[in-house]
Parts: C-alpha cells; structure tokens; sequence
C-alpha cells in the first residue's frame, strides 16, 4: 500500500466530522465539509519531493453559517514547485463561473506549505489583500486557507482577509 493510500485509509476513518471555526464577534461560523478536508489530506506536502498544491474555495451561506463544501485545484496549468504555487487565473475564473451556476459561491483560496504549522508568508497575504480589493463581490473579505503536513486542525491556518487585514480564525473546541 503506497503511503497517499494509507493516508487516505486513516482519513476516512478518523475524520468524519466537519471542522468549524468562529468567525470574530460575527455570530457567524465557518464549516470545512469532511470532503473538503480530505482534498486537503491527500494534497499535503508530506515527502521531500513533494509540490505545493491549491486552488479556490467554495461556500454555501445560510444565516449563521458559511459552509465551504467544494475546492478546486491544482489543475494541470498550474505552475508548482517545492515553495511555490502560481494558479492558472483563466481557469479560476472559469471555475467561479461554473460554480456559481450550480449555486456556489466563491469565498476564498487554499494551498499547501511543507510545515507542520504552517505560516502565511508576506507574499500569501499580500495576494489575498489584493484579491479582495480588486474582485467585485458582496463579501466581508476572502478565506485563506494554508494546508501544512501535520495533522488537522493544528495544520490548518485559517483566516478572514480584508484588503487591509489578515485575521486568524481558530477551530471551535
């Protein structure tokens, strides 16, 4: 059994559960889907040889809850290395699109870091800030998502970004 086989195994029958994170003094929560958290698993930089990965988030919304249960990336037009990822913006683009007409919504970007706690870079938030303040949306800010190569959600680094702000969300007990 190769290890993404076994990582896969142990996934399936320890993580069944979504992962919510408060979302500050909003009421609000954020929910990871265990579909979501499982793209993620089979995704994380666990070997020496191993590439970043990412893609784009996507939500439902109800009154109290934004339900991240679909992800994206990486596709093939990706350009990956140890330390970098670079999306393809035409095919991120296309999947807003797709996604939206299956009732969708865009919320945010995710991609892997080969640590087990992983750190937003200067550069990551950076990118994020920009996001927001260039996209046209009815949103507070993007989600970020940095994916390390321990286990969830201790190598989960979740945050709420603005144009001008980058605030950590923590998992809920």
């Amino acid at each position: 059994m190769g290890k993404r086989s076994l990582v896969r195994g142990l996934w399936r029958r320890r993580h069944r559960k979504p992962l919510v994170f408060e979302i500050g003094q909003s009421q609000q929560r954020l929910v990871l889907d265990p579909s979501v958290l499982h793209h993620f698993a089979v995704r994380q930089q666990r070997d020496a040889d191993s590439l970043e990965a990412g893609g784009q988030l996507f939500a439902r919304f109800s009154d109290q809850e934004i339900t991240v249960s679909c992800v994206t990336g990486p596709r093939p037009v990706d350009r990956r290395s140890r330390y970098l990822y670079y999306p393809n913006r035409r095919e991120e683009q296309r999947e807003i699109d797709e996604m939206h007409r299956k009732g969708l919504h865009f919320v945010g970007d995710w991609h892997t870091h080969p640590e087990a706690v992983p750190t937003p870079s200067p550069s990551d938030i950076r990118t994020i800030n920009e996001a927001v303040a260039k996209s046209r949306h009815h949103l507070y800010g993007f989600v970020m998502i940095v994916v390390g190569n321990g286990d969830f959600p201790m190598s989960l680094h979740v945050s709420l970004n603005t144009s001008v702000s980058h605030f950590r969300l923590l998992p809920v007990p």
